[in-house]
């Protein structure tokens, strides 16, 4: 199983999200294969919490998984919120170093 399956599969047996989308982003950054990830979560779970309680369930969703990504960036969302916003923002370019 491939650590972006394994990611998809932990969190939507936890969160149980309408719209989910793991991105491995591995190739922008230095650090090599498989290291650093988006997520959009959308998730009712997510309703009525604010953004570190909603990463907090997503990093709890990950457990040792979380051990084995250097880099994770969670954009997370209601269904309501998510129909106004439509997509999660674009990710910055790597200032950690050159490839």
């Amino acid at each position: 199983m491939t650590k972006l399956f394994a990611i998809e599969t932990a969190l939507q047996a936890a969160l149980q999200p309408v719209h989910l989308q793991v991105l491995d982003e591995s190739h922008m950054h230095s650090r090599g294969q498989e290291t650093h990830y988006k997520a959009v979560v959308v998730s009712e779970q997510f309703a009525g919490l604010n953004a570190v309680k909603r990463h907090q369930k997503v990093y709890a969703a990950m457990g040792e998984l979380m051990q084995q990504v250097h880099a994770l960036a969670v954009h997370t969302y209601t269904p309501e919120e998510w129909v106004q916003k439509g997509s999660a923002p674009a990710s910055p370019v790597c200032a950690g170093g050159h490839k």
